[in-house]
Parts: C-alpha cells; sequence; structure tokens
C-alpha cells in the first residue's frame, strides 16, 4: 500500500479506484481484530468517492484514488465524528480543510480511526470502542491517541492516515507501529 506503486497500477491500467477500494476492504476484513476503525465507509459511500474519479486521468490529481483514513477527532462532512465518545457524536456538514483538500487532490477516505477518548492519552488504550490492536504484538499497547490512524496504516489498509499530535498522540504510535508521524 504505497503511493508510487498505486500511482504506476492507475497509469498502467492495472488498477482502477474500483477495485482498491474492494482492495481495501477485503483487507480491512482481514485484519477484523485489529479494532482500529470506529467507522468504516461502506462500500457504496466508497464507490461515490470512487465514481466522482471517472473521467479524470491518473496524472491529473496528485492523490488520485489513494486511499486514507481520518482521526475521529476531523470532521469529514456526511459521516459522524465521536471524538471516542458517544454521547459527544455529531454529524458535521463540511469536512475539516485538511481533509477537504485531500478529497479536491483526488483521495478516497476509507473512515474515521480509533483514537483514545478526546485524544488525551498516550497510549491507546483510552477508547470506549476498545482498544487498537498493536500489529506487531498482541501483547504491547499501540500508543496512542492516534492509535486507530497508526494500526490503520500498518496494517496496510490505507497509505497515510490523518491524526492529531498534542504531546506526542502521532509520533508515539506511529513510533509503537514502525512508522513515521
Amino acid at each position: 500500500m504505497q503511493i508510487r506503486s498505486l500511482q504506476q497500477q492507475y497509469r498502467d491500467g492495472s488498477l482502477t479506484p474500483h477495485r482498491l477500494v474492494d482492495r481495501v476492504l477485503a483487507t480491512i476484513a482481514a485484519n477484523s481484530d485489529s479494532n482500529s476503525w470506529i467507522y468504516l465507509l461502506s462500500r457504496e459511500e466508497l464507490y461515490a468517492y470512487a465514481d466522482r474519479l471517472t473521467g479524470c486521468a491518473p496524472d491529473s490529481l496528485p492523490l488520485y484514488g489513494i486511499p486514507f483514513a481520518i482521526k475521529d477527532n476531523i470532521d469529514l462532512a456526511g459521516v459522524p465524528t465521536t471524538a471516542a465518545c458517544p454521547e459527544y457524536t455529531y454529524t458535521p456538514q463540511q469536512s475539516a480543510f485538511v481533509v477537504q483538500r485531500l478529497l479536491d487532490a483526488g483521495a478516497i477516505p476509507i473512515g474515521k480511526t480509533n483514537m483514545d477518548q478526546f485524544a488525551t492519552g498516550l497510549v491507546g488504550t483510552r477508547s470506549p470502542y476498545g482498544t487498537a490492536r498493536n500489529p506487531y504484538s498482541s501483547e504491547h499497547i499501540p500508543g496512542g491517541s492516534s492509535s486507530g490512524s497508526a494500526v490503520a496504516v500498518a496494517n496496510q489498509e490505507v497509505c497515510f492516515s490523518l491524526g492529531t499530535d498534542t504531546a506526542g498522540s502521532g509520533r508515539v504510535p506511529a513510533a509503537f507501529c514502525n512508522l513515521v508521524g
């Protein structure tokens, strides 16, 4: 799940955004015990993002068909944001600026990732949605608060993920999941 590799596959016609969606959903299903997602877009919702790319050349958009995840304290229009607190749930009318920029560049949002509730923790175990599983060791924590974001990337479910970092919330899970954050 590397951006350059996917871009080459799009260019040579061996991959389409719709087939990528199917591949991503199969990978997520195979990792169903990872607990990295709070909200996963449906196949139909994901196909709608892929449909937007129909008729565009792969080189016309810098992130054409590149799958990404969004920490659940960052808004995606029409998708619930919880900050890992079910009582806080709201559905935004518009996406956060950074998310909209990625959508405009052709990226495909796969869903919202698990996190320490309200982004207050460095261990990744403070979520009512359960603890995201460290992909390298079930005996170790994933780090937090962007734990689901790191786990989704480490499991190669997406190419990259948005997270937040105030005191290590992005860097710690990235390090614990053998990534750069």
